[in-house]
C-alpha cells in the first residue's frame, strides 16, 4: 500500500507540473501505457491511462488548483523543465522534472522531490517516469479511466465521491 501512496503522490506532482504550462504539447488521445520506476521499490510498477483531449485537459486543471506557490514550466532546448512548490498531504513539495520525447507517441520524465516535513517518512524521493502511446482505448473504457494492476479502476473510486 505505501508503494500505491507514493505511486500516486509522484503521478500527480508530475500532474502538477504538467499543468503549468499551456505550451506544453497535448498527449495523443488514446491508451497510454505509463510505467515508474523509483529507487525505493523493486521493479516496475505499470499503469494504463485512457484519455482524450477533454480529460487530459480536466486532469491538468484538476491537479494545478493543488496549493503551489511556484507552478513553472520551460522549454530548454529538445527538453522541458518543470519546477513547482507545492502543498501536499501537510508537507512542502519541491519538484523539478525533466521531460523529453515526443507527446504523442512516447516520453520519459525524471522526476525528483524534496519533502519538509519529511511526507509518511520521506525527505525526498525520485521516479523515472515513461510513458508509451498504446492506440486506441480498450473496449469498455472510458477517457478519464486509469487501470493499475491489482487495483479498481479509478473512475470506479470516484464514484459517488463529492466533487
Amino acid at each position: 500500500m505505501q508503494f500505491f501512496i507514493l505511486f500516486v503522490s509522484l503521478f500527480m506532482m508530475s500532474g502538477l507540473v504538467l499543468g503549468a504550462s499551456s505550451d506544453l504539447p497535448k498527449r495523443k488521445s488514446g491508451l497510454w501505457e505509463i510505467r515508474m520506476s523509483n529507487p525505493a521499490v523493486k521493479g516496475v510498477q505499470a499503469m494504463q491511462q485512457c484519455i482524450d483531449e477533454k480529460t487530459d485537459d480536466l486532469m491538468k486543471n484538476r491537479t494545478v488548483k493543488q496549493s503551489c506557490s511556484k507552478n513553472e514550466m520551460r522549454r530548454e532546448a529538445d527538453k522541458w523543465v518543470a519546477e513547482s512548490i507545492c502543498q501536499f498531504d501537510g508537507s512542502t513539495a519541491k519538484t523539478r522534472a525533466v521531460f523529453t520525447g515526443k507527446f504523442d507517441s512516447a516520453y520519459k520524465a525524471d522526476i525528483k522531490s524534496a519533502y519538509e516535513p519529511p511526507l509518511r517518512g520521506m525527505r525526498e524521493s525520485s521516479a523515472v517516469i515513461e510513458a508509451k502511446w498504446l492506440g486506441a482505448c480498450k473496449p469498455g473504457q472510458s477517457p478519464g479511466d486509469i487501470l493499475i494492476p491489482r487495483m479498481p479502476n479509478t473512475n470506479e473510486m470516484r464514484k459517488g465521491a463529492p466533487k
